[in-house]
């Protein structure tokens, strides 16, 4: 991947929304929030007027004006620069074309799964899965009534899909992998059980001589 003068998914976001159009940023919040972008970036207002003031010190934006809507304070609409009309496009064409390793919480508690005890193991996963099952049933319906009560196109939904895919692809593989530690056909199983089994001797007798 590229090194970026700005890699953050917000500033990416500020950048997409004016490519589109001119806006002050009280109005890209509205825009993402009306599209859901919230649920896959995370929005803040001290955040985006943080990422605005960057994206304009690295000549990426620029104001075109400031304007005033009642007794509301003035604000200053933004516009993509040439330098980052270009920036943009290479960036999103990179992102959707080049994986990337992503390194997840819940791959790196995976690295480490045969410190705990297999019993334990799947009872942690069996909980994990049971609050995936409540998060994909939440993100479906929350696409749902996006979708029917704002007429939200999928378009402006795919990355909330591509959530929900990635949701229930991991819930199912989870599923599996308790099924197969549960059935004993789980690869290196036994060598995971004797040595934990190993483990509570050596703390028996480190127990007992201790009492003595």
């Amino acid at each position: 991947m590229s090194k970026r003068k700005l890699s953050n998914p917000l500033a990416l976001a500020v950048m997409a929304l004016l490519y589109e159009r001119p806006m002050h940023p009280y109005e890209m919040v509205s825009v993402m929030r009306e599209r859901a972008k919230h649920e896959a970036i995370r929005l803040r207002y001290s955040s985006l007027y943080s990422v605005v003031e960057a994206l304009q010190r690295e000549l990426l934006i620029s104001p075109l004006e400031t304007v005033r809507e009642g007794r509301r304070p003035e604000r200053t609409v933004y516009g993509l620069t040439d330098e980052g009309h270009v920036e943009f496009l290479d960036w999103l064409r990179e992102l959707l074309s080049v994986p990337a390793k992503e390194y997840t919480q819940f791959a790196a508690g995976l690295s480490f799964l045969a410190a705990l005890p297999p019993d334990e193991a799947v009872a942690l996963l069996r909980e994990r899965a049971r609050r995936l099952e409540g998060e994909v049933e939440e993100m479906r319906s929350g696409m749902d009534a996006v979708a029917e009560r704002q007429g939200v196109a999928r378009l402006f939904l795919i990355e909330n899909e591509h959530e929900l895919v990635l949701r229930e692809a991991e819930l199912g593989w989870v599923r599996e992998l308790v099924r197969e530690i549960e059935a004993g056909t789980f690869g290196g199983l036994e060598e995971w059980e004797s040595f934990h089994s190993q483990n509570a001797a050596g703390g028996v007798r480190r127990e007992e001589e201790d009492g003595e």
